[in-house]
């Protein structure tokens, strides 16, 4: 049975308040990677005398962690379950086809880099009216997912919403099983119908279904279109943020670079006082050049002239030394040192001396281990969700059977490992020696579907016409 508009109204209302509690987190995160970070720690005393100087100041490290493992994450093919026939390759580049069309080789890595700053990110997969799929992806300020109690698996309510500041109003679009709800609110707040009362609406938080028949819908999918792509959940807390560790260091280092630039420019350069002697003062002279008085030497052109005017006996300078911004530099170092080691991103991803310019093979590998594993849990995360949206790409596409299977089906990578072309040609050399099949061999070097089909036509294109193989199928022929 369907919902009710009513039951409708409230379980989107629901879903928003829900979403609207997230969305402050999600734009902190967001910002941080953008590197729109506040001056945090500092005193009440110095923020009021400095802290407006540096405002728009920041050592940015959250964009280096939150890229470091997302640009190795790339999906590169979908490979079905069951045997290589034709028609099973005919069906995954259907589907891959798809996919591509809607340029999710680059997108889908947008989607997964918002997933690691902000928690989640969400992947809606609908129909154009003719056929194919349409695949867009949504931030976690602007979809949210219901699971079913029992299992917290089955996807039971989808809700995206957007603005339209033409129009003035918030959309949103409210998804079960079989049915299609959409709703509107007015920016400026309040209802937009009278389905409901509007002391009830605006208690639940002013979603009201748009009136007329384009408030309902039948969800031909027949399964919620949105996917929730969680990053590193853990049992019982969530999912986690690749940069949330990374805010209060990153504060810290804002503060340290604001501190160390107030000294730089109060107490970088030697600084000298006279004793026992007035402040200098200038003669007035008048046009016949007879004395009439004095003034005082003006501040600003004694310390950028550098004039200085000394009499008495008792007068002598003092100095104080340049201060020391290095004790600065140390500990910002010594805080993005924290950084790489408790984000597991590899230290010459950060710094830029300390020995770490010139790494060999196996020390670059080593140095890497952390992040190459991290970049592996993401993928065992990532790659059922991939799978629910294969299956709403192939149900769309009105391929029902290729949706059963690609509920088993298999995401490829490409290679979260950085590798020269010596040593993966060096690894295929050896592999072909035990026996892997020369198909197989290009799927673990990281082709696509596309590149390893063009490949293998080049190559029995040069076993045909290879001499020897035409003489020995020539002799064969013969006999």
């Amino acid at each position: 049975m369907g919902l009710t508009p009513e039951q409708a109204v409230r379980i989107a209302n629901r879903l928003a308040t829900e979403l609207g509690q997230r969305q402050p987190e999600a734009k902190e995160l967001k910002d941080f990677f953008l590197g729109e970070q506040p001056l945090a720690y500092a005193t009440k005393e110095w923020a009021e005398s400095h802290g407006a100087r540096y405002k728009g100041f920041s050592d940015n490290w959250c964009s280096v962690v939150a890229s470091s493992s997302s640009e190795r994450l790339g999906v590169i093919g979908f490979k079905l379950p069951g045997a290589d026939g034709a028609e099973s390759s005919v069906m995954e580049k259907k589907i891959w086809d798809q996919w591509l069309l809607n340029e999710q080789d680059s997108l889908s890595s947008q989607g997964f880099l918002d997933a690691g700053i902000a928690r989640r990110a969400y992947c809606q997969v609908w129909g154009d009216g003719e056929g194919d799929a349409i695949i867009n992806w949504r931030t976690a300020s602007e979809a949210i997912v219901e699971y079913d109690a029992a299992t917290g698996r089955k996807r039971v309510y989808g809700l995206n919403t957007w603005v339209d500041r033409n129009e003035g109003f918030e959309f949103a679009t409210l998804y079960t099983v079989d049915e299609v709800w959409k709703f509107r609110k007015s920016m400026i707040g309040g209802s937009t119908s009278l389905i409901l009362p509007a002391r009830v609406l605006l208690a639940l938080g002013g979603w009201d279904l748009i009136p007329g028949e384009e408030s309902y819908g039948a969800n031909h999918l027949g399964m919620v279109p949105i996917v929730e792509f969680l990053n590193r959940p853990i049992l019982g807390t969530g999912p986690i943020s690749d940069i949330a560790g990374v805010v209060s260091m990153q504060n810290a280092i804002n503060l340290l670079w604001a501190y160390l630039f107030n000294a730089a420019d109060h107490a970088s350069m030697p600084a000298r006082v006279v004793m026992g002697q007035e402040p200098p003062r200038i003669p007035i002279l008048n046009d016949a050049g007879e004395k009439i008085g004095d003034k005082p030497v003006d501040s600003k052109a004694l310390t950028e002239g550098r004039m200085l005017w000394l009499t008495g006996q008792n007068s002598s300078v003092g100095q104080w030394d340049a201060a020391k911004l290095d004790v600065f530099t140390a500990v910002i170092e010594q805080a993005v040192g924290h950084i790489a080691a408790q984000t597991r991103t590899p230290p010459h991803y950060l710094v830029a001396n300390k020995g770490l310019s010139n790494l060999s093979g196996d020390a670059l590998k080593a140095a890497e281990t952390g992040l190459v594993q991290k970049v592996f849990q993401a993928q065992e995360f990532f790659e059922p969700r991939l799978r629910d949206v294969f299956e709403l790409i192939a149900t769309q596409i009105g391929e029902d059977k290729v949706a059963e299977d690609a509920r088993l089906g298999q995401v490829r990578w490409k290679d979260a490992e950085n590798r020269s072309d010596a040593q993966t040609s060096d690894a295929m050399v050896k592999d072909k020696q035990v026996g892997y099949p020369f198909e197989f061999l290009l799927e673990k070097r990281g082709h696509s579907p596309t590149e390893i089909a063009r490949i293998m036509a080049m190559h029995r294109k040069e076993l045909e016409n290879d001499p020897l193989l035409v003489a020995q199928r020539t002799m064969q022929e013969v006999a």
